[in-house]
Parts: C-alpha cells; structure tokens; sequence
C-alpha cells in the first residue's frame, strides 16, 4: 500500500496480495482496509476453526477469504458509510470489482455480505462473510447464525443441535476479542 494508506504491523494477517491491490487501485482509506484486514482475519480464523470441527465441510476457503478481504471495498466511494448506516457501498462495491477485473462470482461478496437473507439457496461462502464481518465486531444475529448451522448440519450429517453447540463456542471465541478489534479500527483515520 501506499504511504497514505499503509496499515501497520498488527497481531492481524495481513490482506491477500490481490485484496491489498485492489484496495490500493480504489483509493482505500487506512479506516477502511483496517476493517477489512479484521474482517478477514475473523473470517481466517472462523474457516479454520469449522474445518476443524468439520473436517467434511465443503467450503471454498479461497472465495471466502476472498469475499472477507474486498466486501466493503466500496466504502471507497461512500466514505460516510464507514461511520454510519448505509448500503450505497454493496451495489458500488461489485462495480468497483469488476472494472478491475474481478469475476462477478468473487466480486458478489460486496452485496452479499449485508443480502445474505435473499440469496436462495444461500451459499456457505457467502454466510461465512456475512458471519465474520458481523463477529469481528462482538455482534451476533440469530438469523444468519441458524442458516449456517442449518447447512452445516446438512452437509454434516450432524444433529442441528450438535452443529449449533460447537458453532456457538467458536463464535464466541472469535467475538471475545471483539472490544480490541474496534479500538485497533478506531485508531486509524476515515480519509
């Protein structure tokens, strides 16, 4: 990243090369791609954590780091939205994608992290962004939470309940740590 923008060395991973250029490309803020590398770092650690309790599961850990690392990307053009409500940056984000040439398939994340309710049939890939770019931050939304343990029991073969229990534990593991991702975020300017 550029001087302006450069995040610096934190107990994070580190965006992928490719999220990292593309946020450079878009003008991100450091505000921003301080947000996005604790999205994705959730997102790692919530992959990681669910294909140990499900070796079996079927998840395309490519995408979904993918998805984590660029869903706000277009915040870019809607700085406010960093610090307020809006849904302007979901549509705007997927454009910003694909005119740098990024497949709709991958570029889908940036409307699907916050539409995840109308995607039928819902994707694991696409709930898994949505999940850790909630969790990051300590928040926990019933609805998307029975979804995914919904498809994780189905491809599982597992007892809802089951699934249920140890999805809950990894993700209050992951929201335990919600107070220092924000105060990290916080620290870095919106423009």
């Amino acid at each position: 990243m550029n001087d302006t923008n450069a995040i610096p060395a934190a107990p994070y991973r580190p965006l992928p090369p490719e999220a990292e250029a593309l946020c450079e490309q878009a003008g991100a803020s450091p505000r921003l791609v301080a947000h996005l590398v604790l999205v994705h770092d959730v997102a790692a650690t919530l992959v990681e954590r669910l294909k140990t309790a499900f070796p079996d599961l079927p998840l395309d850990r490519n995408a979904i780091l993918f998805g984590s690392a660029t869903h706000d990307i277009g915040k870019t053009q809607f700085p406010m939205e960093l610090s307020q409500p809006g849904q302007q940056h979901e549509a705007a984000g997927v454009e910003i994608l694909m005119s740098y040439g990024v497949p709709e398939a991958r570029a889908r994340f940036a409307t699907t992290h916050a539409n995840w309710q109308e995607l039928n049939p819902p994707q694991i890939e696409d709930l898994l962004v949505a999940l850790a770019d909630k969790c990051w931050k300590g928040k926990r939304v019933d609805e998307l939470e029975s979804v995914v343990v919904s498809l994780i029991a189905d491809q599982s073969k597992l007892e809802a309940w089951e699934c249920y229990s140890m999805v809950d534990e990894i993700l209050q593991s992951l929201a335990s740590d919600a107070d220092e991702r924000l105060s990290w975020q916080m620290s870095f300017p919106v423009k």
